[in-house]
């Protein structure tokens, strides 16, 4: 199996996206496309390679991805098998030459990171790894504590961007004023609707308790030490706190 034909397999494996052949011109061209926002995130072209700027008439084939970092573009260009993108040289475009040059593990992850900088929004939001987010909990609408006495997974208003498998820091508001639980979610996109006018909810998540705080451990003024100096909704949580917390 060539190069080309492995390519091909894999995409149509992890991605269940069919080469397309756009070109009576160029027969062996085949683009490969996102199904909801028909962006290309692959290209694999059939070229000579004097046309890539290289000392030669042989044709060879090669795959264009686009890459997110226009530094990382400038550095692989610097390596054997990798070339400005043939015919699409802005946007972070890259060729690869399908040679050899490049080991194919190291072009899968190409096609991964092109994959994802190509995807929608929607799509990068279901596919992106686990993060960690702070949210409030506000003892005076919510008694968060006898929840948990109560269970080790409760039900609770989701917040923007949060999905399956996050980590969620409850950050207890005033006269607690500190992270007091961390909770994985188990479960997003429970149908809820509440709005009494000081609560209002779309949607609940479940969360299930993994870890309990001190109170006088991560209170708003150790926060402060880390760059966070309000917990008004999610936010991401800073690196350096994510190993304080662990």
């Amino acid at each position: 199996m060539t190069l080309r034909e492995r390519i091909i397999e894999f995409v149509k494996e992890k991605y269940k996206s069919e080469p397309e052949y756009l070109w009576n011109r160029f027969p062996e061209y085949a683009v490969f496309r996102h199904s909801d926002n028909k962006k290309w995130f692959g290209i694999i072209m059939n070229v000579r390679k004097r046309k890539l700027g290289l000392d030669s008439d042989e044709v060879v084939d090669i795959l264009n991805v686009k890459l997110s970092d226009p530094l990382l573009v400038d550095m692989l260009i610097r390596q054997p098998g990798y070339l400005r993108g043939y015919h699409i040289s802005r946007g972070n475009w890259v060729s690869i030459l399908l040679d050899g040059s490049v080991p194919f593990d190291d072009i899968c992850n190409w096609l991964n990171e092109s994959y994802m900088v190509t995807a929608s929004k929607q799509k990068k939001q279901k596919v992106r790894p686990p993060k960690e987010w702070i949210i409030p909990a506000n003892p005076k609408y919510y008694d968060i504590k006898q929840a948990f006495e109560n269970a080790d997974e409760i039900d609770w208003k989701q917040g923007a961007g949060i999905k399956k498998g996050d980590t969620v820091f409850m950050y207890v508001a005033a006269p607690v004023s500190a992270i007091l639980y961390k909770c994985i979610v188990t479960e997003t996109d429970i149908p809820f609707r509440y709005d009494d006018g000081n609560v209002k909810i779309k949607s609940l998540m479940k969360i299930r308790l993994q870890k309990e705080y001190e109170p006088d451990r991560f209170t708003f003024s150790v926060l402060n030490e880390y760059g966070i100096y309000a917990v008004r909704g999610p936010r991401g949580v800073p690196h350096s706190l994510s190993e304080a917390l662990e």
